[in-house]
C-alpha cells in the first residue's frame, strides 16, 4: 500500500473512528490531533492556539474578516505579515507535508486533502451520515445533551466548512473534492473501513506502471 489517505467528515459520522481502524488495518501511522502536537513543537506556538484557530470559524464572514485583519499582531517567525491563524495554518500544513513524505499514513481533517493536492499518491475520503445517526452518536459517545445535540452538530460542521472554505479552493463536502464519499450509517463503521481498503487496493492495482506488473 503506497497511498496516503485523508479523511474529512461530518461531525458524529464516525470519521475519526474509521480513520483509526483504517490505519490499524493497513499498519500505517494515524494522524489527527498528533498533527497539532507536532506543529506546536516545531513552530513554538501553544497547542491551544491551533484548536482556537479551528474553533472560532463559526461564521464564514467574520472568520474571513478576522483572518484578513491580523487582529492578533505580528509574530516574528519568518512570516510576520500574516495573521496568527494564517501562521498556524502554515505551520500545520508543513507538518502534514512532512509526515506524508515519510510514507503511507491516514490523516484526519486539517484540510489535509487540500494541503497534499500536489501529491500523486493521495486518496481523499469524505464520511457523512444521516442526522439521526449523528445525533445518537453525539449523545451516546460524545455526551452531548440531547436538547443541544442538533445545534452542536450544526456548529461543528459550520466550523469545519468555514475553516476549509477559507484556506482551500473548492467547498468542504462537495463530491468533486474527494475520491470516495461514504455514508457511514448505511454501511457501518467496519464496512466503511473495508470499502476504503478495497478502493485503495483496486486503485493502486489499476494505476500500476507496466514495469510494476511484471
Amino acid at each position: 500500500m503506497k497511498s496516503i489517505i485523508t479523511i474529512s467528515r461530518q461531525y458524529g459520522s464516525g470519521g475519526r473512528e474509521i480513520g483509526k481502524k483504517l490505519a490499524e488495518k493497513l499498519g500505517v501511522p494515524y494522524y489527527d490531533n498528533k498533527i497539532i502536537s507536532l506543529a506546536a513543537k516545531e513552530s513554538g506556538f501553544a497547542e491551544a492556539a491551533f484548536y482556537n484557530a479551528e474553533n472560532k470559524a463559526t461564521s464564514s464572514f467574520l472568520y474571513s474578516i478576522a483572518m484578513g485583519m491580523n487582529v492578533y499582531g505580528n509574530q516574528d517567525i519568518g512570516f510576520a505579515h500574516l495573521s496568527l491563524d494564517d501562521q498556524i495554518y502554515i505551520a500545520q500544513s508543513n507538518v502534514i507535508r512532512k509526515v506524508a513524505k515519510e510514507g503511507p499514513c491516514v490523516i484526519v481533517g486539517r484540510c489535509a486533502d487540500y494541503v497534499l493536492k500536489e501529491f500523486d499518491n493521495v486518496v481523499n475520503v469524505f464520511i457523512w451520515a444521516d442526522l439521526d445517526y449523528r445525533r445518537n452518536r453525539a449523545i451516546n459517545m460524545y455526551n452531548l445533551p440531547a436538547d443541544k445535540a442538533d445545534d452542536e452538530i450544526n456548529k461543528y460542521d459550520k466550523r469545519r466548512a468555514n475553516y476549509y472554505n477559507y484556506h482551500a479552493t473548492g467547498k468542504w463536502g462537495r463530491a468533486e473534492n474527494y475520491h470516495l464519499s461514504l455514508r457511514s450509517d448505511y454501511i457501518g463503521i467496519d464496512n466503511s473501513v473495508d470499502c476504503i481498503v478495497k478502493y485503495i487496493e483496486d486503485g493502486e492495482r489499476s494505476n500500476r506502471q507496466p514495469d510494476e506488473l511484471t
